[in-house]
C-alpha cells in the first residue's frame, strides 16, 4: 500500500503562482512514477504533469508546459507541482497518483496509477 497526501491547494488571482505538494509514505520502493491529475465538476481526470520517482524524466500536458514544474525530494518523499502564470482555465481539484508498472515512461493514463490522494483545490480568479 502507498498513501499519499496533498497540500497547497488554495485560491489566487490569475497571473500569480501556488505550489502543491504531494507527500508518499508506505511502499514507496514500488513506486515508479507520480504524477498530477486534475478534475473539473462533470469532467474527466486530466493528466497535468509526471516524473519518475528517481525525478530523472518528467512529462508535462501541452496546456502546462513552460508554466508548471515538477520536482520531487526523495528524502522527503515528496512530489512538488510549482505552478507559474496561473489561468482560470486552472481551476480545478488537483490529485497526485502512484504509478507501480515499470513500462519504461510516464503514463497519462488515469487507469495506470494505482494509488491517489484525497485532492486539493486550486481556485484562479480572473
Amino acid at each position: 500500500q502507498v498513501q499519499l497526501v496533498e497540500s497547497g491547494g488554495g485560491l489566487v488571482q490569475a497571473g500569480g503562482s501556488l505550489r502543491l505538494s504531494c507527500e508518499a509514505s508506505g511502499r514507496t520502493f514500488s513506486i515508479y512514477s507520480m504524477g498530477w491529475f486534475r478534475q473539473e465538476p462533470g469532467k474527466e481526470r486530466e493528466f497535468v504533469a509526471g516524473i519518475t520517482w528517481s525525478g530523472s524524466n518528467t512529462r508535462y500536458a501541452d496546456s502546462v508546459k513552460g508554466r508548471f514544474t515538477l520536482s520531487i525530494d526523495n528524502a522527503k518523499m515528496t512530489m512538488y507541482l510549482e505552478m507559474n502564470s496561473l489561468k482560470p482555465e486552472d481551476t480545478a481539484v488537483y490529485y497526485c497518483g502512484a504509478d507501480l508498472n515499470r513500462l519504461g515512461f510516464i503514463s497519462s493514463v488515469r487507469a495506470s496509477y494505482a494509488y491517489w490522494g484525497q485532492g486539493t483545490q486550486v481556485t484562479v480568479s480572473s
